[in-house]
């Protein structure tokens, strides 16, 4: 089943998004008093809900069952998964599912001064209570993901998707959220078919972006020639930042021969910009076997493979 973790700094109105997610998409959201109340409100004592409640380090304490209260919740947690569609918000859910494919991750941030702006209309506070009040929520956030799984909740690589609401509404950033979990459920559904036009390729599996090349897959498997399709970019140009804005993806590589071959027409602005980027790469990567090969050329160049050996080179 989907989930949906969200993840929040206090003030970044990622409480308001969770209830939005919740309601567009009429999925089950849990926080973390909810969770206490869901899987430790039988054979548990009030105090030791009310320590559930207020610190990390108790869930790492045993409970009756021999488990650890964080164990429970894991495993609690993965049953319900199983069975439906959640918004989980906070409490580290966003590792605890981070080896889950169904799993979307989302961290929702704000500027500082816009957040204490917020904290203070919310609790009709003064500048420095406002400042105090959100330092406290930060490091308590920080804390308990910290001590259960020696993680930053902060950390950039844990999330699919980081929303600012500095720059966006609740409903923009609801509308970013869907946006993703809908591709992610296309791409999911239909693997490679956001990524390129779709062309039926000889084997049913490849998806190509014109017939020429399907055309020339076939010819490689009448000669039982064994290919991959775009296995690998090379980078040939960057900006004076670093950003790449040049790259070549040959169309094929050729297993046996250890060679590049990259199909073309017979446009010639075409011809010229692929010979561009051929040169290219043999001078940034020496040793890279790699050419261009003319539809008209395909079948001679095949006929030429059908008689070389495995260790041969074009």
């Amino acid at each position: 089943m989907p989930i949906l973790t969200i993840s929040r700094q206090m003030g970044s109105l990622g409480d308001e998004i969770a209830q939005e997610m919740a309601r567009r998409l009429g999925w089950d959201l849990l926080d973390h008093s909810q969770l206490i109340q869901r899987f430790f409100s039988v054979g548990v004592t009030e105090q030791e809900r009310q320590s559930l409640s207020e610190s990390a380090r108790f869930f790492l304490n045993l409970a009756p069952d021999g488990l650890t209260y964080m164990d429970q919740l894991e495993r609690g947690l993965n049953r319900l998964a199983e069975e439906k569609p959640l918004i989980l918000l906070g409490f580290g859910s966003q590792v605890i599912f981070a080896d889950n494919d169904d799993a979307v991750h989302v961290r929702i941030t704000a500027p500082l001064d816009i957040r204490q702006e917020r904290v203070k209309q919310l609790f009709n506070a003064t500048d420095d209570n406002a400042s105090k009040i959100l330092d406290q929520a930060d490091r308590r956030h920080r804390r308990f993901v910290s001590t259960l799984f020696g993680m930053d909740c902060a950390d950039e690589s844990l999330y699919h998707l980081i929303l600012n609401t500095g720059f966006l509404s609740v409903a923009e950033a609801a509308e970013s959220i869907t946006a993703l979990l809908n591709i992610r459920k296309i791409m999911q559904e239909h693997p490679g078919e956001m990524e390129k036009p779709v062309v039926p390729s000889p084997n049913g599996k490849i998806h190509f972006k014109n017939k020429s090349e399907a055309e020339f897959a076939r010819i490689l498997d009448m000669h039982q020639i064994e290919w991959k399709y775009e296995p690998r970019t090379f980078p040939v140009e960057w900006d004076a930042e670093g950003n790449v804005t040049l790259a070549f993806s040959p169309d094929f590589y050729l297993v046996q021969f250890d060679t590049y071959l990259e199909l073309t027409t017979m446009n010639q602005r075409y011809v010229t910009e692929k010979n561009k980027k051929l040169r290219r790469v043999r001078e940034l990567y020496p040793g890279t076997h790699i050419k261009i090969v003319y539809k008209k050329d395909f079948q001679s160049l095949v006929e030429r493979f059908s008689h070389m050996g495995s260790s041969s080179q074009l």
